[in-house]
């Protein structure tokens, strides 16, 4: 089984806003007509991808917090961290921009920095550009704002690659990966 977790905060108050860019992402993997299950501090559904059984979670501990839910996950799923998928966002890429790793640092990134704490950070992730954070705003305003209209057509875009990111990760490995939708 594969861990598939999105980053974001909890909250229809927080719903399409840039540090959600990883909820809306695992969203595109999600079954429309099952309901998400609450358990281990996250919001989980099991689909299959490509032939394999993947658990999506949407951790409900804040950004600040994931590493708590992801790592409860997978000490009761019994799954290693390279059967872990992570997507976040990305203040540092341009806006639909796409990067993914096989491991590394938080770059910044409150919610990576959380799970390496508690699991290392020998994981794959995928980070989606939402942009830098204009001038004279507060960072923590900017993540929690919503995509401004001339950015929403570029964000839907990458995150539309999804699917065929994670079916190109299971398939041909993480190395092919990178190679296919880095920068794109």
């Amino acid at each position: 089984m594969y861990l598939i977790v999105g980053l974001g905060n909890p909250g229809t108050q927080y719903a399409n806003t840039h540090h959600n860019a990883g909820f809306a992402a695992v969203e595109k993997l999600a079954d429309a007509n099952r309901e998400w299950k609450s358990e281990h501090k996250a919001l989980t559904q099991k689909v299959s991808v490509a032939g394999e059984e993947v658990l999506l979670a949407k951790p409900q501990t804040f950004m600040n917090l994931s590493g708590e839910a992801v790592q409860a996950l997978m000490t009761w799923y019994k799954v290693k961290a390279d059967h872990l998928l992570v997507f976040s966002d990305d203040i540092n890429l341009d806006v639909g921009r796409i990067r993914v790793r096989a491991s590394g640092s938080h770059g910044g990134q409150n919610g990576l920095r959380n799970i390496i704490e508690h699991i290392g950070d020998k994981f794959p992730r995928v980070r989606f550009g939402v942009g830098k954070c204009p001038p004279k705003w507060d960072l923590a305003n900017w993540v929690l704002s919503k995509f401004p209209p001339e950015d929403r057509e570029a964000f839907e875009n990458a995150i539309a690659k999804v699917p065929a990111l994670v079916e190109c990760y299971f398939k041909f490995g993480i190395k092919k990966c990178m190679e296919k939708f880095n920068g794109k």
